[in-house]
């Protein structure tokens, strides 16, 4: 097939998003498959345009088989309501160019957020008689009203309206949990529109290792400590600063030393934090190379997952199937009936406590801390769960079949695919 994967994020950016659609459009192009995708410059976690893509409006690049079009997009760093209103505007215009003028897909994936962007995967779909794919891997505005990020009236009416052209038009909407079917289910959508394929990790590159001699630990004299790592987005929805609090509160037992990951301009303001609460025992760390992240997460003993009260239940972050593949045990800081606890509380690797509750964070690190063998167990499950229920060979092969579902000779291809999944290598332990 010839499939277009209409992508607002894209490598090289390092988390979210980028690093699923690559991974899918590569696994895809090593299938035999024909794949470009249509992004934009590379701008995130910084909300700035990385250096060697500034001043152009249009590049075309190829990546381990995949031809990748990017457009420009009007970013600033920090962003007010109307840049991320220009933002979403100028990515729907600018990237309709490139994804017009390349050769007709068989296919198209549209990835959401960004919402606008269904309006010209949608509009390419209708010049070009193909169905679309709509990947959901959040639901806007719902979760953007929820954490208050969007409160203007008119534009929550214009992404409603947004939302609800993005479902009617797509041939198939893909989503990441069943709390999104539930959602989608109560808005009117009918069930045989919807495919739930859970994101993925690759469990052969993101796999537990040794931590005598690790090179991570060694760089950042955590050699002999117990490691709490947060590694992933420093953003409104997460909440670090409950992080902060319960590093000080374990702050005199010398051997706990919390880490944390992520954009300079977060670092920043946790910074500030860490110095409010006397936290001494926090590691402040930029962004990793991702060569580097099987390293870096088999340094840590628990990892985290936060987020804050009001984030909508929904909400699954990508870090979590990461967590679990590199066989950590996890502590989820996450609402009770949320997704995200869900899925660890199922994964039989984590535990689970209230978010935003700094103390309750640290009685559960403690915990672990003082059970060893307790973490190791925990470890385990994470291990079994993710290569059972997130290896990426398996999501590949679901979005390989939805896709032939859609054209004209799916149903007998179809019957290929399934016998040579039959056949398929189990991922590695």
């Amino acid at each position: 097939m010839r499939i277009l994967i209409y992508s607002y994020n894209y490598y090289p950016e390092p988390i979210g998003i980028a690093p699923l659609m690559t991974e899918l459009a590569e696994g895809l192009v090593k299938r035999g498959h024909q794949v470009r995708v249509v992004t934009a410059m590379p701008n995130y976690p910084e909300r700035q345009i990385y250096e060697g893509y500034r001043g152009k409006w249009y590049l075309t690049e190829y990546k381990n088989g995949v031809q990748i079009q990017r457009s420009y997009v009007w970013i600033r760093p920090q962003p007010n309501l109307l840049d991320r209103v220009m933002l979403d505007a100028s990515f729907a215009v600018t990237s309709f160019v490139p994804a017009l003028v390349g050769w007709r897909p068989d296919v198209i994936i549209s990835t959401s957020p960004s919402l606008p962007a269904s309006v010209p995967a949608a509009l390419l779909g209708w010049l070009r008689a193909c169905p679309v794919v709509l990947n959901l891997q959040d639901i806007l505005p719902e979760a953007a009203v929820h954490v208050g990020l969007l409160k203007n009236k008119l534009l929550i009416q214009v992404f409603a309206a947004l939302e609800k052209f993005a479902y009617h038009s797509a041939s198939k909407i893909s989503v990441i949990a069943d709390g999104f079917v539930d959602n989608l289910r109560s808005k009117g959508v009918e069930a045989g529109k919807i495919v739930q394929i859970p994101n993925w990790v690759d469990v052969n590159f993101i796999r537990p290792l040794p931590q005598e001699n690790n090179p991570f630990r060694l760089a950042h004299n955590l050699d002999g400590k117990f490691v709490v790592l947060y590694s992933g987005n420093i953003a409104l929805t997460q909440g670090l600063e409950s992080v902060i609090k319960a590093a000080s509160v374990l702050r005199h037992i010398p051997d706990i030393a919390f880490v944390i990951v992520g954009e300079a301009k977060g670092l920043q303001r946790l910074q500030q934090e860490c110095l409010d609460q006397g936290a001494d025992n926090v590691l402040l760390l930029p962004f990793q190379p991702r060569k580097n992240l099987p390293q870096m997460l088999a340094a840590a003993d628990v990892g985290l997952v936060v987020q804050k009260k009001n984030v909508v239940s929904f909400n699954m972050p990508s870090k979590i199937q990461v967590l679990l593949a590199s066989g950590r045990a996890l502590v989820a800081s996450v609402p009770d009936n949320g997704t995200a606890a869900k899925a660890i509380r199922q994964s039989g690797g984590g535990v689970v406590v209230p978010p935003e509750d700094p103390q309750a964070l640290a009685t559960a690190i403690l915990d672990l801390y003082q059970n060893p063998e307790k973490v190791k167990t925990l470890g385990c499950k994470s291990r079994q769960y993710a290569v059972e229920h997130y290896a990426f060979e398996q999501a590949l092969n679901q979005y390989e079949s939805l896709c032939y579902s859609l054209t004209a000779d799916g149903e007998a291809i179809q019957t290929a695919i399934i016998a040579k999944q039959e056949v398929s290598p189990t991922p590695m332990q």
